[in-house]
């Protein structure tokens, strides 16, 4: 239970009591500082505690954003500041330090809340303090000072507010101007009936993948039905989050459906497609794979990249310059946003082509699109690399490692292997492996080839990744990995090879999907054992050159099924332990995914 700790005069008709029960708390009234750090020794030490003037004047939601956010075990706005367990111990040393003193800073700051909040900043606390825009949050000194706060309290309408913020700051054009104008209500309207933002985002799963199970029909209705359900999948996928920020219901699983299910429907939605032109007699699964090959390299490419330049030093560049300067014309913003194929335009694009075209138009398009936003941003970044002056962290470095996903093979030969420009030696590596592939098929030189992947990612990461463009490194062992799996699966001839061959790559793609939100929330790599027991990116990419080199196209199939069958069940089992524990993070993107 959230206890609320009242402190000051208190000022008759006040709605502040009756404001803080509305959002869950247990209010009680202190009669001076001394009692109030009484109540807060009190208060439940599992539960929230905040420290609220009872002169406060100002929006029920501004209230909300300043006591209810989960996300920051400290936050304050005027008049007001809040614990959670994580913050309790700060907020109790600053508490007692205030009352020891005597209130020595009273003449400067007269509510307690807010001179605990001078205290807490003192002793750097990291106190959260929401941005209210025009939302009022105040402390009247007097009388006249109270009545023009609540004029202009009165003059802000608190709910068309709190629906605005609930719509991301920053998204993508289809998503702004035909998702977003309506899926806020929706977001309301689930809010008023009790809905978690995570029963929406099960919704939006399930709607793709009875989606997915339309399109698998290969049936032209079951194909227009396909369409319009993906459309509607993402509706309600826009819809969680906005509920989360509507509601401010963020959670640890919350962030862990939102950050894979992305990916589970739309890869779920590629395997419907190949179903479905299957029924016709159109086997387009090289196609569907390719496509999840390019999307989950476009998104390594982004996440390695910004790791790189996290937290660098000296960050400038007359690339990333001129880029900021075309983001203030209004226009270029929208287009650039749109030719990156972000996953509302790519989500559009896809259902319309599936209700109006066949399945193979509809990858050749995807592919073509993919490829071109993937030139576009890679290139990008790379002049800005190349132009920048920056000292990367041993923090990015580590990062980059572990994106790197390198297994015991490449760590044991790294030891030993000779410097060499990282991108040039993983670059190298993977073209070696998949031309090898392509050349020899499931045959003894692509194992040779393979073995010289594996001595040249070790090279790769023999030093700490610290280059201008060694963020490279990790897309390009992932193409080679992912392209390796499918060029020995279209060269095998045998039906079936290329769908355990989506299956394997989905497995693998998700087990380096689970990689970078863990990154992103700070919570580190996935522990070694794990990686171990996935082999690495090198070791996985060996043994399928070996399956494919020593048994019969047919058992090659079973192999594959039974690797990506093996490595889903590690993945996944150890991937629910951590997100559902109490450690984890919870970390929610607030830019629309590419």
């Amino acid at each position: 239970m959230s206890t609320a700790i009242l402190t000051g005069q208190p000022v008759p008709g006040s709605s502040i009591e009756g404001d803080l029960r509305s959002l869950g708390f247990d209010v009680r009234v202190a009669v001076d500082a001394a009692d109030a750090e009484r109540l807060v020794a009190e208060a439940p030490c599992d539960g929230r505690v905040a420290l609220v003037d009872a002169r406060f004047v100002g929006h029920l939601h501004a209230l909300r954003l300043g006591l209810t956010d989960p996300r920051f075990p400290l936050a304050a706005i005027p008049g007001a500041v809040t614990a959670q367990p994580g913050g309790r111990a700060a907020l109790t040393r600053a508490l007692a330090r205030e009352n020891s003193s005597g209130g020595g800073t009273a003449v400067a700051v007269d509510s307690l809340a807010d001179r605990v909040v001078t205290a807490l900043d003192a002793d750097e606390a990291g106190v959260h303090r929401p941005e209210l825009g025009s939302l009022i949050a105040a402390v009247p000194a007097d009388p006249q000072a109270r009545n023009e706060a609540r004029q202009a309290v009165a003059d802000v309408d608190d709910e068309a507010v709190r629906l605005k913020s609930a719509v991301k700051s920053r998204d993508g054009f289809f998503t702004t101007f035909f998702i977003s104008p309506y899926s806020r209500y929706i977001a309301r309207w689930c809010a008023r009936r009790g809905l978690t933002p995570n029963q929406v985002t099960t919704a939006s799963l399930l709607t793709a993948l009875i989606a997915a199970a339309c399109a698998a029909t290969g049936t032209r209705g079951g194909f227009v039905a396909a369409g319009v359900l993906l459309i509607a999948s993402f509706v309600l996928d826009c819809t969680d989050g906005q509920l989360a920020r509507y509601s401010l219901q963020y959670s640890t699983l919350g962030a862990w459906l939102d950050a894979t299910f992305d990916r589970i429907k739309e890869y779920a939605y590629y395997a419907g497609l190949a179903l479905g032109a299957a029924q016709g007699g159109d086997d387009v699964w090289a196609l569907a794979l390719g496509a999840m090959i390019l999307q989950t390299c476009r998104h390594v490419v982004d996440f390695s990249f910004n790791e790189a330049n996290h937290d660098a030093t000296a960050n400038t560049s007359p690339t990333a310059a001129l880029s900021d300067k075309l983001d203030s014309v209004g226009w270029t913003v929208w287009v650039r946003r749109m030719i990156v194929l972000p996953i509302g335009e790519r989500w559009a694009m896809i259902a319309v082509l599936t209700a109006v075209t066949t399945p193979r138009i509809t990858f050749w398009v995807l592919l073509v699109g993919c490829a071109f936003a993937a030139t576009y941003t890679t290139a990008g970044r790379v002049l800005r690399s190349l132009t920048r002056k920056a000292q990367r962290t041993d923090r990015a470095a580590q990062a980059l490692a572990d994106l790197a996903d390198n297994g015991p093979l490449s760590e044991a030969v790294a030891r030993v292997a000779p410097r060499f420009p990282a991108p040039v030696a993983a670059a190298a590596g993977g073209l070696l492996v998949v031309i090898s592939a392509a050349v020899w098929g499931g045959d003894w030189p692509t194992v040779l080839a393979a073995v010289g992947y594996v001595l040249l990612s070790a090279v790769a990461v023999s030093r700490p990744l610290k280059g201008a463009l060694d963020w490279l490194v990790p897309p390009f062992f992932r193409a080679a990995e992912y392209g390796t799996v499918l060029v020995l699966a279209a060269k095998s001839g045998v039906n079936g090879v290329l769908p355990a061959a989506f299956g394997l790559v989905a497995a693998v793609a998700y087990h380096h999907y689970d990689t970078v939100y863990r990154i992103r929330g700070n919570a580190g790599a996935p522990p070694a054992w794990l990686v171990r027991a996935v082999g690495g990116h090198e070791g996985r990419t060996l043994l399928v050159t070996v399956l494919a080199a020593a048994l019969t196209a047919s058992q090659f199939k079973v192999a594959l099924t039974a690797l990506a069958v093996a490595v889903a069940l590690l993945v996944l089992v150890e991937s629910i332990r951590f997100w559902v524990s109490a450690g984890a993070p919870a970390v929610h993107d607030e830019g629309e995914t590419a």
